[in-house]
Order: structure tokens, then C-alpha cells, then sequence
């Protein structure tokens, strides 16, 4: 009968006081680039993930505003149905038109503003990689 011993998993090591009482700080500094250099990537992810779907919003409005500047033209009266909050509302076309422009310049610049985000953090992150000296390891 063969026995077989579990090897424990290994746990990430902690900063240790050395004998003379101080930190590991090669340990402590890597660990600090590592969880930082992760939160940057995660962040601008975030922030890219954001962006696009605010402007494929954005897009859906440009669509459906103009599909109504043609009723707007023609019957300013025409009924429209407006989708309010999870309630679907009755209103008229020159009611609805005002109310999604509004709403498309307001997506458009949240839309900026993300984008004006991402740069700086992209900017931190690119110096983050300068100041530690961080480039992208060769394809194997």
C-alpha cells in the first residue's frame, strides 16, 4: 500500500522582521509593485469596459433620434411610447425628441470625462512602469 503525503498549499509570504528587527523590504517593494501594477491594469479596464458601453448608448440614442426627426417633421402630435424607469410612457413625438437630445449630450459628456480619466490613470500608469522599470516580457 502506497502512502501518499498533501503538500500544503504555499501561502504568499508576509513581510518578516529580521533579525535585527526590520522588514523584508525587497519583499515588501516587489508585493507593493505587484498589487499596484494589478490595480492599474484593473482600473483603466473599468474605465475602458465603461466608456464603451456608455457610447453604444450614446449610439442607440443618435438612432432612435434620428428615426424621430423624421415623425417630428412630418406629425409633431404623433403618440410615442418612452420607456421611464422600468414604466412604459405614452407621449407625444415633440415631447420625447427635447428629452433624449438632453440625455444623449449628457451620456456624451460623462463620456468625455471617463475618457479624460483613462489618459490620466494611463499617464500614472505609464510612469508607475518608468519609475519601477517595468516593460513587457518577450513572446516565447
Amino acid at each position: 500500500m502506497a502512502t501518499t503525503t498533501a503538500k500544503k498549499p504555499q501561502q504568499a509570504k508576509l513581510p518578516q522582521l529580521s533579525q535585527q528587527g526590520m522588514f523584508d523590504f525587497h519583499y515588501f517593494s516587489w508585493f507593493y509593485i505587484q498589487q499596484n501594477y494589478a490595480r492599474f491594469q484593473s482600473d483603466l479596464q473599468q474605465l475602458a469596459s465603461k466608456i464603451g458601453e456608455l457610447e453604444q448608448e450614446a449610439e442607440e440614442h443618435t438612432l432612435v433620434l434620428a428615426t424621430l426627426d423624421e415623425a417630428l417633421a412630418e406629425e409633431p402630435d404623433r403618440k410615442c411610447f418612452r420607456l421611464v424607469g422600468g414604466v412604459l410612457v405614452e407621449r407625444t413625438v415633440k415631447e420625447v425628441v427635447p428629452a433624449l437630445q438632453t440625455n444623449r449630450n449628457g451620456i456624451q459628456q460623462v463620456i468625455s470625462t471617463l475618457a479624460e480619466q483613462y489618459k490620466t490613470k494611463e499617464g500614472d500608469f505609464e510612469s508607475f512602469k518608468r519609475d519601477y522599470h517595468i516593460r513587457p516580457a518577450p513572446a516565447a
